[in-house]
């Protein structure tokens, strides 16, 4: 065992009662296939799947857009405000049995908008659960919608519009969706606005995109965070500049298992971000189709890398640092882990 742990049991014990912060969650891809089935019924939805175990067959793709195929078929059980309440609370209560403390989730409009959901019906439903979360488990939250990059940008710029009457729930905006052949240069625009508009700004890049994609949401979109980031490593210039300017990169072990980005959790590169000096975090993308939520995506990097305490701890702190926090909140995050430490 490593530095600190006389166990595997020690350091599952240890990760357990590590407080986090999750920065990188698609609230749809929380959507087990439990609710998918009462939301089916409920809605009066047919979907293609006669039992959950048949839904979770389904779970077996090789790549991205074989997952995202699914992902929207997913989605579209999703109609009334209480469905997006109740998916929302089932994710927090989860995150909350792994002792996060913090999530900035992200929601995608479109993919409802699209069906006919109004832009309140989704963002009340979940603003209303992000709300109930804070009250039980004094959990906080920042909401982050997403563009699909798949559209245009001016299916991006009329999203933008929609979320005007809400941007006190909003704090940031994202890219997301089939990433090859639609990088961040095509909405250079509408980040550009939804900046004016003090939102954050975060981006999907280097998950099947080139390096040349993480430049891009740096250069062109100037991203507080980037989403993912793998490939960054290839381009030791891109690193060694992630590095100094402190950026954040938002890692999913499991979802880059799960999507073939990585072919054994044991060949992934978080050990090899860290050791670099990036600010890597942990997270559960979309945990219900990637098989598990936060602390299992710290239990199989932990065990695959066979990650030491310090190791942990610097993951940890990350995720609270390389969130929207203010300062007096970080501070106090950063003081629970230290007393954990």
């Amino acid at each position: 065992m490593p530095d600190g742990f006389a166990s595997r049991d020690e350091r599952a014990a240890f990760i357990a009662a590590l407080p986090k912060a999750e920065l990188h969650l698609h609230i749809e891809g929380s959507l087990e296939p439990e609710l998918m089935f009462e939301l089916a019924q409920r809605n009066n939805v047919a979907i293609p799947f006669g039992s959950v175990e048949e839904v979770r067959a389904a779970y077996a793709f090789s790549n991205l857009q074989d997952f995202l195929d699914i992902y929207y078929q997913g989605m579209g059980v999703l109609h009334r405000e209480q469905d997006f309440y109740d998916l929302t609370a089932a994710y927090l209560a989860r995150a909350n049995a792994d002792n996060v403390r913090h999530v900035e989730i992200f929601f995608d409009p479109q993919g409802h908008t699209e069906r006919g959901v109004a832009f309140e019906t989704v963002v009340t439903g979940i603003t209303r659960a992000l709300d109930d979360a804070e009250a039980s488990y004094g959990m906080t939250s920042k909401l982050i919608m997403c563009f699909l990059r798949h559209l245009s940008e001016a299916e991006a710029e009329a999203t933008l519009d929609a979320a005007l009457p809400y941007l006190d729930r909003i704090d940031g905006v994202g890219l997301d969706s089939s990433e090859v052949g639609h990088p961040p240069a095509k909405f250079e625009r509408v980040f550009a606005r939804a900046r004016t508009l003090g939102l954050k700004i975060v981006a999907h890049a280097g998950e099947e995109g080139p390096p040349e994609y993480v430049h891009e949401a740096l250069d062109l979109l100037k991203v507080d965070r980037i989403d993912h980031g793998n490939r960054s490593l290839e381009d030791p210039a891109l690193v060694a500049r992630l590095a100094a300017e402190g950026m954040t990169l938002t890692v999913c072990p499991l979802s880059n298992l799960k999507l073939c980005v990585v072919g054994d959790i044991a060949d992934h590169p978080l050990k090899t971000m860290l050791d670099a000096g990036l600010k890597a975090t942990v997270n559960s993308d979309d945990p219900s189709y990637f098989g598990g939520y936060v602390n299992a995506n710290y239990q199989a990097v932990a065990d695959a890398l066979d990650l030491s305490k310090a190791e942990l701890l610097a993951l940890a702190r990350n995720s609270f640092t390389g969130s929207f926090l203010d300062d007096a909140a970080k501070a106090r995050h950063l003081a629970a882990i230290d007393a954990c430490a």
